[in-house]
C-alpha cells in the first residue's frame, strides 16, 4: 500500500504495507493506568529523583523487537543514579500503563531488594544480582523478566520503575503486586522511571 503525506514542499510518497502501518501508531493521548501505576501510588516522601536509563532505548522511544516478548525477550538493561544516604534497597517495577487487568496497569516485571550498592542491571541478564529477587508479576510470585507483547494497534507506554526504600521487602510481601505496593509505602525515598513504547512486529514477522 501506497501512502502520500503532506509536506511542506509537496508531497512525499511513503511505502507502508498495512501491517507495518497498523504498528507504528502512536499511544493513545489518555493512559487509562496512569493513576494506579506504582510511582504515582507509592510516591516518595521527598523531592529528590532517581534518572533511570537503558542501553536499548530512550525515554519514550521504541524498545527493539528483541527485548519484547514478540522476539527474543532479552532484558534491555536499565541503570539509575544513586539513592539518598539512608537508601537499603532498590525496587524495580514495570508496568503497561495503555492496559489493564483487574483494574491495574499489566504488571511485566519486578525486582526487589536490590542492594544499595547496585545501581545497574546488565542488558541480558538471566539471574538477579547477589541479594536480590525477582517479584510478581501477572502470572504470580517470582517470575523473571517478561518484555512486552503489544497488541496490534497503537503502541502502548511501558514504564520501568525505579524505587530507592529505606527498608527491604519481607518474603511475605513479595506474593502479589498488592502486598508489594503495601510493604513500600512510607519508605520510598526517592524514584524515577523509563518509559519506552512497545508495539506488535509486521504480522509478517509476529511469532
Amino acid at each position: 500500500m501506497k501512502l502520500r503525506i503532506a509536506c511542506a514542499n509537496g508531497l512525499a510518497l511513503v511505502g507502508l504495507s498495512v501491517a507495518g502501518a497498523a504498528a507504528q501508531q502512536a499511544p493513545p493521548l489518555m493512559e487509562v493506568g496512569r493513576l494506579q501505576l506504582a510511582i504515582v501510588s507509592v510516591p516518595a516522601k521527598g523531592s529528590e529523583k532517581l534518572v533511570v536509563t537503558s542501553p536499548a532505548f530512550s525515554m519514550l522511544g521504541d524498545i527493539p523487537l528483541q527485548n519484547t516478548s514478540w522476539g527474543a525477550n532479552v532484558f534491555p538493561g536499565l541503570k539509575w543514579t544513586t539513592g539518598p544516604a539512608r537508601t537499603k534497597s532498590y525496587v524495580v517495577i514495570m508496568q503497561d500503563g495503555d492496559a489493564l487487568s483487574k483494574g491495574a496497569p499489566i504488571l511485566h516485571w519486578t525486582m526487589v531488594n536490590i542492594p544499595a550498592s547496585v545501581t545497574h542491571l546488565d542488558a541480558g541478564m538471566t539471574a538477579p544480582p547477589e541479594g536480590a529477587e525477582y517479584g510478581p508479576n501477572i502470572r504470580g510470585r517470582a517470575h523473571a523478566y517478561m518484555g512486552p507483547r503489544t497488541p496490534p494497534g497503537p503502541k502502548h507506554r511501558y514504564h520501568m520503575q525505579v524505587f530507592a526504600l529505606n527498608t527491604t521487602i519481607p518474603g511475605g510481601s513479595q506474593n502479589s503486586y498488592t502486598d508489594l505496593i503495601a510493604a513500600m509505602k512510607s519508605h520510598v525515598l526517592a524514584s524515577g522511571e523509563l518509559i519506552g513504547l512497545g508495539q506488535a512486529p509486521p504480522a509478517d514477522s509476529a511469532k
